[in-house]
């Protein structure tokens, strides 16, 4: 209940509200780009400052391992599963999404836990930066070798995307460029950055986190409609798949040995999709999908959930297990 007192919590409901009753409320999108760009860099930094005390130790290692492994092995079982009812075009583009992550939603979770007092890693921001791309280069795999396959289809003589290209563009991508070099910063910046920054990335933090929330919710609202007459499968994963998710990435999580902060983080990336970097890619990787399914599916869907129920739920389970 207390998830649901928190007014960032509270914009992302009222911008959902106002987007279902076509209010003409809008963020222009060079505002809320900046927004994205602030919070990135404020979490950059502060998982800087955090590594900077801390140190690169082994619980740090078994955490990016975990978060690699996790942002492969996802794609790859939610393309097993949506390949029944989807094309392979399409089963890919949605297995890239979800296997991909959502940072609004990481720096949400930060910020609940934060609100407890419930320590974590500051290399969990370099966590959710190595999950971006592992399910982007499963897609493009998986969509040239379907192009492969129906080579003599006249419908699909789209030319294989290359990988290189792709990689590329993921890896120098504006907003995760942003969040390393912000750690880069901080990390060799140290105490006295860290006092400088504060009431830049620290003190404006949550009014910043509300705003972009608010837009958020606008945008969820507006993508609703995506998912009408899309098949079944796609309304079922979009529901259950962040939980399972979650809870492949806890036991995960318990066999490693890995504190609770760092646990309900991952739980976090796990559970979530992408609906900016990915789809940014995707668009180019496979024209042959419709965005309106993927974009439905995670902003729809996955992301109001995960916001408002999924990350104080995440916590409660993994307390329980941990």
């Amino acid at each position: 209940m207390t998830n649901f007192l928190d007014p960032a919590i509270l914009f992302f409901i009222f911008g959902v509200f106002a987007g279902l009753v076509k209010s003409n409320l809008e963020i222009p999108p060079q505002i809320s780009r900046f927004l994205s760009l602030y919070l990135l860099m404020a979490l950059g930094l502060k998982g800087g400052f955090a590594l900077h005390k801390s140190g690169f130790t082994s619980e740090i290692a078994f955490s990016l391992g975990l978060a690699i492994f996790l942002a492969t092995i996802i794609p790859i079982i939610g393309y097993w599963i949506l390949r029944r009812k989807l094309s392979a075009f399409d089963a890919a583009a949605v297995a890239a999404t979800y296997g991909s992550v959502s940072a609004v939603t990481f720096i949400t979770a930060t910020q609940y836990l934060d609100q407890f007092n419930i320590a974590y890693g500051g290399h969990m921001a370099a966590a959710m930066a190595l999950m971006e791309s592992p399910a982007i280069i499963l897609a493009i795999v998986l969509a040239n070798k379907a192009r492969a396959s129906m080579a003599m289809d006249s419908v699909s003589k789209q030319e294989p995307v290359g990988i290189t290209k792709i990689l590329h563009e993921s890896f120098t991508d504006g907003a995760q460029f942003l969040l390393l070099g912000s750690m880069a910063v901080a990390l060799i910046s140290g105490d006295s950055g860290q006092k400088l920054m504060a009431p830049f990335s620290i003190d404006l933090f949550k009014g910043m986190l509300a705003f972009f929330l608010l837009d958020m919710g606008l945008m969820a609202a507006r993508n609703f409609k995506g998912l009408r007459g899309k098949p079944l499968i796609t309304l079922l994963y979009a529901m259950g798949s962040p939980l399972s998710h979650a809870l492949l990435a806890l036991v995960l999580c318990k066999l490693i040995g890995l504190p609770l902060g760092n646990a309900i983080l991952l739980m976090v990336l796990a559970s979530s999709a992408s609906y900016i970097a990915v789809p940014a890619v995707l668009r180019h990787a496979l024209p042959e999908v419709n965005p309106a399914l993927y974009m439905g599916m995670s902003l729809g869907i996955t992301f109001p959930f995960n916001i408002i129920l999924g990350i104080p739920l995440y916590t409660l389970i993994a307390k329980q297990f941990l």
